[in-house]
């Protein structure tokens, strides 16, 4: 299998354009690209809010829940996952994979997801699983032919999980207060998804974690002069989900 190298062919994955529609696709890669190396407002520190401000102007609200129990509440977990993520850089890939999971150096936007929940103990791969078992319905539009191998690494499959399991919050990302670290944002629908970071810019505008293939995961996106339309915020919430559906992370 051909493996996607990030740049152009990252972006026709989340667009899901065909290479000859790819102009606006190309535009979106040619802007990351730009980003990538200015670093976007990361290459000057004066446009990133120190994060005790940011704590003061837009507190944490940490989870009720801590579902592996190791003394971290979920969001926070969920945002160490997907920073590891982030540092671990794993080369974009959307390749199809016997068993569903990418190797650990490998990944896509979704990627970010399962690797983020995975760090608070939630097994998002057989959850979704589940779900798709018990109430393919919901799902028939994004996975019309489920299979397990990939279906947790379909933005609109997981779009459609948190719909009905997490807190819908707002889509205007100058809504400030109400975008926390941990939460997770869909764009378009089923193009492409991320991480809500705990960094924010001078004017509080959150980072996104995601990965698209840029040099940095954990980006201004929201700011870019051009970026996909943001459809989905959530909050999730462990408390929403079915037992049937509610799966830990299995131990090695």
């Amino acid at each position: 299998m051909v493996l996607a190298a990030g740049g152009a062919l990252a972006i026709r994955h989340m667009t899901g354009l065909p290479w000859r529609s790819m102009g606006g696709a190309f535009s979106e890669a040619i802007t990351t690209s730009i980003a990538s190396v200015t670093g976007g407002k990361q290459a000057n520190d004066t446009s990133v809010m120190p994060r005790q401000e940011a704590q003061r102007q837009y507190p944490r609200q940490a989870s009720p829940v801590d579902f592996n129990g190791n003394g971290t509440d979920d969001y926070a977990d969920i945002l160490a996952g997907a920073l590891q993520d982030a540092a671990d850089k794993p080369k974009y890939d959307s390749g199809y994979y016997q068993g569903g999971y990418p190797p650990d150096d490998r990944g896509a936007c979704t990627d970010v997801i399962w690797r983020a929940f995975r760090q608070a103990g939630y097994d998002l791969k057989a959850m979704v699983d589940a779900d798709i078992a018990a109430d393919p319905a919901s799902y028939a539009a994004v996975a019309p032919n489920p299979d397990p191998n990939i279906d947790f690494r379909r933005t609109g499959v997981l779009d459609v999980f948190l719909a009905k399991y997490a807190q819908s919050l707002t889509t205007d990302t100058n809504d400030k207060a109400q975008w926390q670290a941990g939460d997770i944002v869909v764009f378009a629908h089923t193009k492409h998804i991320g991480v809500i970071s705990d960094k924010r810019d001078a004017s509080g505008l959150t980072y996104v974690i995601h990965n698209m293939g840029q040099e940095q995961r954990e980006n201004d996106y929201f700011s870019f002069k051009k970026h996909m339309t943001v459809t989905g915020h959530y909050r999730f919430d462990a408390s929403r989900v079915p037992a049937d559906v509610l799966k830990a992370w299995r131990q090695s």
